[in-house]
Formats: C-alpha cells, sequence, structure tokens
C-alpha cells in the first residue's frame, strides 16, 4: 500500500506537503535562534551549546541534533525526489511538439523548480561554511559560532549567497504552504484567503527574520 501510494502523483504530492511543512517548521525555529545574536557573542554562543546539551540527561551529548538533522535530510531527501519525480512525469504527460509553443510552465512553477534548485546549492554550501568550516573564511573556530557567523558576513559573497537563497527561500515558502495546505485538503472557499495572508506572512517574516542577521553584519550592529 505505500508503494502504491508513493507511485500515484497523489501519493508524491503529499509526501512534498508533509516534508515540506516539517522543514517549515524547522525554518522558524532556526529563525528565532539565529535572532539571539542581537543579544551578544555570550547569549548567542550559550544557545549553540544548548543545542548540544538538549534532552540530557536522558540523550547523549549532540543525540538530539544529530536525530533532528536525520529528520531534516530524510525530509529535505523526500521532498527533492518527490519534486523531481513529479517534474519528470509532468514534462512526459506533454505532448512531444505543439504546433504553437505557448504552454509554458506557470511563473509559480518556474519559481519552485529554480527556487529549490537555488536553495538545494545554498544548504551544501551553509553546511561547508559554518558546520563542517570546509569553505568557511577566516578560519573556522569550533565552539565559536557567533564570530564565525561575522567572518562569513564580513565577506561580499558570502552576503550575496545568503541573500539571494533568503529571498528564494521566501518564495518558495509562499507557493510552497499554499500548495501544501491544497494538497492536504485543509483549504476551502472559505479558509483560502486566510491560508494565503498566512503564506504571505510566513514568507515575509522567515525572510526578513533571516535577512536581519547578515544586514546586522553589514551595518555593525552584530560586531
Amino acid at each position: 500500500m505505500t508503494r502504491t501510494m508513493w507511485d500515484s502523483s497523489v501519493g508524491k504530492k503529499t509526501v512534498m506537503a508533509v516534508s515540506g511543512l516539517i522543514m517549515l517548521a524547522y525554518l522558524v525555529v532556526h529563525m528565532l535562534g539565529n535572532l539571539k545574536i542581537f543579544f551578544g557573542s555570550d547569549e548567542f554562543n550559550h544557545y549553540a551549546h544548548w543545542l548540544r546539551t538538549l534532552g540530557e540527561p536522558f540523550l547523549h551529548y549532540e543525540w538530539a541534533l544529530w536525530i533532528i538533522r536525520v529528520v531534516l535530510v530524510a525530509a529535505v531527501v523526500a521532498h527533492a525526489t518527490s519534486a523531481y519525480q513529479l517534474s519528470r512525469r509532468d514534462i512526459r504527460a506533454r505532448p512531444t511538439k505543439y504546433v504553437h509553443k505557448k504552454r509554458q510552465a506557470s511563473y509559480a512553477t518556474r519559481t519552485m523548480r529554480w527556487g529549490g534548485i537555488i536553495l538545494g546549492l545554498f544548504i551544501v554550501w551553509h553546511i561547508l561554511d559554518l558546520t563542517t568550516g570546509t569553505v568557511h573564511p577566516d578560519g573556522f573556530q569550533s565552539g565559536h559560532p557567533y564570530q564565525n557567523v561575522i567572518d562569513t558576513f564580513s565577506t561580499w559573497y558570502g552576503n550575496v549567497i545568503y541573500l539571494v537563497a533568503m529571498l528564494a527561500l521566501g518564495l518558495h515558502i509562499r507557493h510552497g504552504f499554499w500548495s501544501a495546505a491544497q494538497t492536504l485538503g485543509v483549504g476551502s472557499r472559505t479558509r483560502d484567503r486566510i491560508l494565503k495572508a498566512t503564506a504571505d506572512v510566513l514568507a515575509l517574516v522567515l525572510t526578513v527574520g533571516f535577512i536581519s542577521v547578515p544586514v546586522g553584519v553589514m551595518t555593525g550592529v552584530v560586531s
């Protein structure tokens, strides 16, 4: 039954919706945690340390963090895989050629596809920059996330990559939240306006919240 559901377009859309909402919940929490940087290095570094001790003594050091990471990786893989397969299925379902080539993917569809690619590349860069320190500028300092963030956003390319990705994220959330609601059957004639407003607010709040960090570094508010 699980395989049958996965093979159907409805099943893949459901996987996309659920995995997208899981990532959205994480983004809200992640943004709130990022904003702690405006309260100084001690507050931000303490928060980063707390994430690694979350669940102790029941869980060992960093176990909760790794559980979160595994769930997120599973959500990202499920989301990307279902999106890719739905896209390929949509392309195969179209006639090979059109006499008048007027049929094109909608603006929302193109935005979601390219936005997904941008966000996928950003996730890889973000991990290599602030988690492993592989591409981090000025020497990565383990246990000093505050300084690592300042180092990243003290470079022009760090700011450009982050700002472009966050704008793509905002557009992705705006359309994705609405699509997820429709897929899961939450939408209705009476609730559509509320859902659209919620999607707009979530996209705006998350975009502004995430962008405020590099802007804070660039303007000297965070230093």
